[in-house]
């Protein structure tokens, strides 16, 4: 594995699939992991706002028996000073025994790691790359479906900005017999980029439409997301189009019984509320997932898998 995750292109198929049995086998039995990364230390640094990806971190850190340090926004921190990303990294690398790094240019973790001398993971750049929900989700999707082969994933709302949507395309497009169905207004659609360098070349089947009813019925994943309003230059843009897609249980009728929704949340209000008791409802699931994959792979990144036989 590398010691840099920066994109979930940087993981193999066979590492995913190793990752994914580390993680169910984590919750499993929670305990016999619990001191495997004693006297380790996790650096989160935050330079955009995070709930669920930063305290996820720590909770799978202080799970596994280790430390963290770190700061949840870049005012707290050098950054603020004019300091370099490169320069912080470069620092706190000599703190700490792994890094997990957010921030919202793209490409900054690939900055990161020209400095970075312990293994470094990226939480989220911008609207580009987050290989660690793409990770949980996948983890989901696993546990949900009991396979990740053959399946038609319906994304829905901001798939131009939304990178958690890119990551999780990348990395489903590797596995066989996906199909993908991309929902969402003109001007938020999945960025031709993506068509062109993964789904074209691949052969993969897809299509775009603007309506969610009209495709419901053949879905076996439904990925809500959210209008990003950090996302848009424009607060007018951003007001007209936040309440496009609203989830609700009516439009649900149309759906599989066995299919599933998630989201990698916060919502706003595209998924109303009375959603959350149908069984179909994986995306509370969803994120707790997030604390187990991430020991997975801070255990893999530190060399740690195979320590619990030891223990």
């Amino acid at each position: 594995m590398k010691k840099f995750i920066i994109d979930p292109m940087d993981l193999s198929v066979e590492e995913i699939d190793d990752l994914i049995a580390l993680a169910n086998d984590i919750i499993k039995d929670r305990t016999r992991y619990q001191d495997v990364c004693a006297h380790k230390i996790l650096a989160t640094l935050f330079f955009e706002p995070s709930t669920r990806t930063r305290l996820s971190f720590e909770s799978a850190m202080l799970s596994l028996g280790g430390k963290v340090l770190g700061f949840p926004t870049a005012n707290v921190s050098s950054a603020s000073k004019g300091e370099t990303v490169s320069d912080t990294i470069h620092v706190v690398s000599g703190y700490c025994d792994i890094i997990a790094m957010r921030h919202p240019k793209e490409g900054a973790p690939v900055v990161a790691s020209s400095t970075c001398t312990v293994p470094l993971i990226n939480a989220g750049d911008g609207g580009h790359n987050h290989p660690t929900q793409t990770l949980t989700d996948l983890l989901t999707i696993q546990r949900e479906k009991g396979t990740l082969k053959n399946l038609t994933v319906g994304f829905c709302g901001d798939l131009k900005f939304g990178r958690t949507v890119h990551s999780l395309l990348k990395a489903m497009s590797r596995y066989e017999g996906t199909k993908f169905v991309f929902i969402s207004p003109d001007e938020l659609k999945l960025p031709e980029y993506l068509k062109e360098d993964i789904l074209d070349p691949m052969g993969i089947e897809y299509k775009e439409v603007r309506s969610m009813e009209e495709v419901m019925p053949e879905l076996d994943i439904l990925y809500m997301t959210r209008v990003q309003q950090e996302r848009f230059f424009n607060e007018q843009d951003y007001i007209r189009l936040r309440d496009t897609y609203i989830l609700d249980e009516e439009k649900l009728q149309a759906a599989k019984k066995d299919m599933i929704i998630m989201h990698p949340l916060p919502r706003v209000n595209e998924i109303k509320t009375e959603v959350d008791a149908d069984p179909r409802a994986a995306y509370f699931r969803q994120a707790h997932n997030g604390r187990f994959i991430r020991m997975a792979l801070i255990l893999s990144l530190l060399g740690l898998q195979n320590e619990v036989e030891r223990l």
